[in-house]
């Protein structure tokens, strides 16, 4: 009997050792390369950013096992719950960012106003995050993750003579120069953009310590019948959102209804949606009119991610996502993003409803 009896394929247990792996710090250097007047700080700073990932991720595999899942005593500027855990990974973040000396701004979900390293006044980044999104999953062991966007500051804001304020960050996603997430689940995923360019899905492989890349340029499928909405809300939804989601639940005679898939961890939800195609939800409603999830640090990083993979990502009036400018750094908006056709459905229906 042959090695390879099962179709071509290698017996179990026996691994094709690959050498040739790119980690993302090769992957970021050959990124570098192909930009003749880069100068490294923006390497530099994801490296930065690499290693609060690589932290968060530790802390929350060992979370249960000393006791960081219980709640920390307070509330965030959103009325969530912190919990230990959120605590620690904003305080990693904070000092990833500082120790990086290429980011002069930071914006985090945890913080009430923008932190600000006046110590690198030269540095050129800002950095809004999302340190631990969906932890209030945490001690049920579902996935949570880190949503982050970088932005690149004018040059009339550098120099110590020169004051960052918030207002330096109220922009559109569309001047974002990357973002990305990590989803904390039965490993660590790491998903990554840059403007105009592709989206690429990285794996941390633990015994390495190594964010090593597995998903090469992500593409959404253009369709696929799966949702992701929290529909315990449908009672404050409007009328249009309440007939779409009804559209795909009782589809017209001899077709297949959509199935429904809801994690209730933004990044996890959105991570399958990006794998699997489909659309994730978030819509404002009668108890949330402007939405639930934060424009700087939730929408529009994941708006790129998907653009960028071939998806659509809308508000809840059918605006483009990237181009939304937030009022202050914790605003907030409606959220559709996922598979082309998907959400071409969505602003359809809306359409119709809104004529």
């Amino acid at each position: 009997m042959s090695t390879h009896d099962n179709n071509g394929a290698p017996p179990v247990g026996q691994e094709n050792i690959n050498t040739d792996i790119v980690t993302l710090t090769r992957f970021l250097t050959e990124e570098q390369a192909k930009v003749p007047e880069a100068t490294g700080d923006f390497t530099l700073l994801c490296h930065a950013l690499q290693f609060a990932f690589k932290s968060i991720a530790y802390y929350i595999r060992r979370a249960s096992l000393i006791n960081l899942t219980g709640l920390a005593g307070s509330s965030n500027t959103t009325g969530d719950d912190q919990k230990k855990l959120d605590v620690i990974g904003n305080d990693i973040f904070i000092s990833a960012m500082r120790g990086s000396g290429k980011c002069r701004i930071l914006v985090s979900e945890e913080e009430e106003e923008v932190i600000v390293f006046d110590e690198h006044p030269y540095a050129r980044y800002a950095v809004v995050c999302d340190p631990i999104d969906g932890s209030s999953n945490l001690d049920a062991g579902v996935s949570v993750g880190t949503i982050f966007g970088i932005f690149k500051l004018p040059d009339s804001v550098l120099g110590p003579e020169n004051k960052v304020s918030p207002k330096d960050l109220l922009r559109p996603g569309t001047e974002m120069v990357a973002s990305g997430f990590t989803m904390y689940g039965a490993s660590a995923q790491l998903v990554i953009t840059m403007q105009d360019g592709g989206v690429n899905g990285f794996t941390l492989e633990n015994s390495l310590g190594e964010f090593i890349l597995t998903h090469p340029n992500m593409r959404l499928p253009a369709k696929r019948a799966i949702y992701s909405v929290n529909e315990g809300n449908s009672s404050y939804w409007e009328e249009w959102t309440n007939a779409y989601f009804h559209s795909l639940k009782f589809p017209p005679e001899g077709q297949k209804p959509y199935s429904a898939r809801y994690i209730g961890s933004m990044v996890a939800d959105a991570y399958r949606t990006l794998l699997y195609g489909g659309v994730f939800a978030y819509p404002a409603d009668s108890k949330s009119p402007k939405g639930k999830l934060r424009i700087l640090y939730e929408c529009a990083p994941m708006a790129m991610l998907f653009e960028n993979a071939g998806g659509l990502a809308v508000n809840s009036r059918m605006e483009r996502l990237l181009s939304v400018q937030p009022e202050h750094i914790h605003d907030k908006s409606g959220v559709f993003l996922g598979s082309k056709d998907e959400v071409q459905k969505i602003i359809d229906t809306y359409n119709k409803y809104k004529k």
